[in-house]
């Protein structure tokens, strides 16, 4: 490892420290963040045709549908976990700068369902680092690309087992209260995230997923941090097999290309069976894509409640009563 990484420093001119290699907190919230292009959510308004007061009953519904044919049959996740193993120093005018460099290890899968039994249809496995952008001191476009060639190239010499994926560099700008080691693990999760949508994309374009086959996502289709936010207490109060009204958002960014979406949960594990009031609730995402939807900024209520339930929507005193 050493040899790899005095040889990515004599390649950008840089010193390596050597220094101890840890892995960095996985679960780090702050490495979800785009420093590039902070992202802002704002709630619009109530974002259905026939909102319910409180929650809408579906437990009905579910019934119905437990003997119905399955149309959950894709299942998409993504993981990584990301390391710094160096520190590297360029110069700066009369001083050394010091920069992390930190690998990631990421993963993106896609399983299918077919007869009771689940299948493998997709995944994909990359090794990533991520520099400072001063490593391109000459801002040249072909740099990095150029540099992962070189530097598979010596694995290979090496036989190590490994190859680089692509080099991501994070933004060395000076603001103290952005870490470098953050702006890194922000890069690799936006090299996950970009993986899991690139899969999305090819079952598509195979024909995989239509009204029959719907995708499971493991997180938000934003991947982003919002800075509006559904009630968590109209949330965590949510009763078992219901649902909250439809919320619609809308990014002040070009993000899905501006398009607003329509947000709601839904809880299908009671409450008594879990650990946590918010486990066993599922967040629903749909971008409002056809003419009636943009022009009334609106979801139908078929669409939140299957089958047309609108005669179950109970408020929160009825649902008591009804307990």
């Amino acid at each position: 490892m050493n040899g790899i990484l005095n040889f990515i420093a004599t390649e950008t001119d840089g010193t390596g420290y050597r220094t101890s290699k840890f892995e960095l907190d996985a679960e780090n919230t702050a490495a979800q963040i785009d420093y590039d292009a902070p992202a802002e959510i704002v709630i619009k308004h109530s974002g259905e045709t026939r909102p319910p007061k409180t929650y809408a009953l579906l437990a009905d519904q579910a019934k119905k549908f437990a003997d119905a044919a399955q149309i959950l049959n894709y299942f998409l996740d993504g993981s990584r976990r990301v390391y710094k193993i160096d520190d590297i120093a360029y110069r700066n005018g009369s001083r050394n700068m010091i920069y992390p460099i930190v690998a990631g290890q990421v993963v993106a899968g896609c399983c299918r369902r077919a007869d009771k039994k689940l299948h493998a249809e997709h995944f994909v496995a990359d090794v990533v680092l991520s520099l400072p952008d001063v490593t391109n001191a000459g801002g040249h476009e072909g740099f990095f690309p150029a540099l992962v060639n070189k530097l598979n190239a010596r694995l290979a010499e090496k036989n190590f087992p490994i190859r680089v994926a692509k080099i991501l560099p994070y933004n060395t700008n000076r603001d103290p209260a952005e870490k470098f080691e953050d702006r890194a693990v922000a890069q690799i999760m936006a090299h996950m995230h970009n993986t899991e949508k690139d899969l999305v994309a090819d079952l598509v374009r195979r024909g995989k997923l239509d009204r029959k086959n719907y995708l499971i996502k493991d997180g938000s289709l934003e991947y982003r941090l919002p800075a509006g936010k559904i009630n968590p207490g109209l949330v965590a109060d949510l009763p078992p097999l219901s649902r909250t009204p439809v919320t619609i958002f809308e990014r002040t960014d070009n993000f899905h290309g501006g398009n607003k979406f329509a947000v709601w949960y839904l809880r299908l594990r009671d409450k008594k069976y879990s650990d946590s009031p918010f486990d066993g609730v599922v967040k629903v995402e749909k971008i409002l894509v056809t003419d009636a939807e943009r022009a009334s900024g609106k979801i139908d209520t078929d669409e939140a409640n299957p089958t047309n339930c609108g005669q179950f929507i109970l408020t929160r005193e009825e649902w008591k009563q009804k307990e």
